[in-house]
């Protein structure tokens, strides 16, 4: 789900969706703080009048190298890879957020304005960070873009790109390459987080694959595509509705069509489990999840970003390992 998208001919970054469940008052809260990006925006062109004339390429904290990662899951890989010579700041990062409502705020721009390596999503994910790159240019600020890596194209393709298993060593392989043209002086030591970091997400890997070994081809259903590339590299058989799962993640109500086959897949057991965003709840999921529970089909839940006090790879792991657990009963 797509966390915010800028509006060239409004001039700000609004919300992708609301979802279900929102109150009258609340849109109207998201409405008035829209106001506050032309502020952002300003606080960002005085960073970049302030440092953009004495970037050394390290901070003053230590002499690090500025790492800003737009959500915390590539900002903790990038402190895996880049260790004790980089200041890693995720801006999303808090497990409590809706992520579809996310504001970047002041404090954000400022971030940007002096990072001298810069992660993000793409593909229309984290469509803000656009915005704030375009407020503090910087011609030798290495940016990693991560759907531009793995070569994610097409009309409507999965966002969420942390969840391919598979494509991660490629993803930290980047972030080493980035670092390394930020600070060559330091080349070796990234070349060897990279080598570590890859290393530790083998057990990770190994999770996935032996999953796909035991449950390949098992029915499952999700009420959104957060997990849909991890089911892929599992070899899981998803039997949501397509429809049904983008209604879901664009806030809009799902045919009636689709909603009774998303029942009789719990019902009739023709899953086996199902997966929910839990950072993105609704009527309509929770629901879902009462006839889930009704029908003795077990409920996974996932997030979007890593929780508090967790660490990338023990993350996924946990939410792996109860996939697993679920899909044993």
């Amino acid at each position: 789900m797509r966390i915010g998208q800028y509006d060239p001919a409004r001039g700000l970054i609004l919300p992708q969706r609301l979802p279900h469940g929102r109150s009258a008052a609340e849109v109207r809260g998201v409405r008035g703080r829209r106001g506050l990006l032309g502020c952002v925006v300003g606080l960002v062109l005085l960073a970049v009048g302030l440092v953009g004339c004495g970037r050394t390429g390290h901070d003053a904290r230590g002499g690090r190298v500025e790492v800003v990662a737009a959500e915390n899951f590539y900002g903790d890989l990038a402190a895996d890879v880049g260790g004790e010579r980089t200041a890693v700041t995720s801006i999303v990062s808090s497990p409590d957020a809706d992520p579809h409502l996310f504001e970047p705020g002041g404090r954000s721009g400022l971030s940007v304005a002096t990072a001298r390596v810069v992660i993000r999503n793409g593909v229309g994910y984290d469509d803000w960070m656009t915005r704030l790159l375009a407020a503090a240019p910087a011609p030798d600020r290495q940016l990693v873009t991560v759907a531009a890596v793995l070569h994610v194209r097409g009309a409507d393709p999965n966002p969420h790109l942390w969840y391919d298993v598979p494509a991660l060593p490629g993803v930290v392989a980047a972030i080493g390459a980035a670092l390394a043209a930020a600070d060559p002086a330091h080349r070796g030591d990234y070349r060897a987080g990279v080598t570590r970091t890859i290393a530790g997400l083998r057990p990770l890997a190994n999770a996935v694959n032996q999953l796909k070994a035991q449950h390949s081809g098992a029915p499952v259903a999700y009420t959104e595509r957060v997990p849909g590339l991890l089911l892929a590299a599992a070899g899981l058989r998803v039997r949501t509705p397509p429809s049904f799962a983008r209604a879901v993640e664009d806030g809009t109500d799902p045919t009636p069509a689709d909603v009774t086959t998303m029942t009789r897949l719990l019902t009739e057991h023709q899953v086996k489990v199902l997966l929910y965003n839990e950072q993105a709840t609704s009527p309509l999921t929770a629901r879902l999840q009462q006839i889930a529970n009704d029908a003795h089909v077990p409920v996974v839940p996932v997030t979007e970003t890593v929780p508090a006090g967790q660490s990338f790879l023990g993350w996924q792991l946990r939410q792996v390992g109860a996939l697993t657990a679920a899909l044993d009963r």
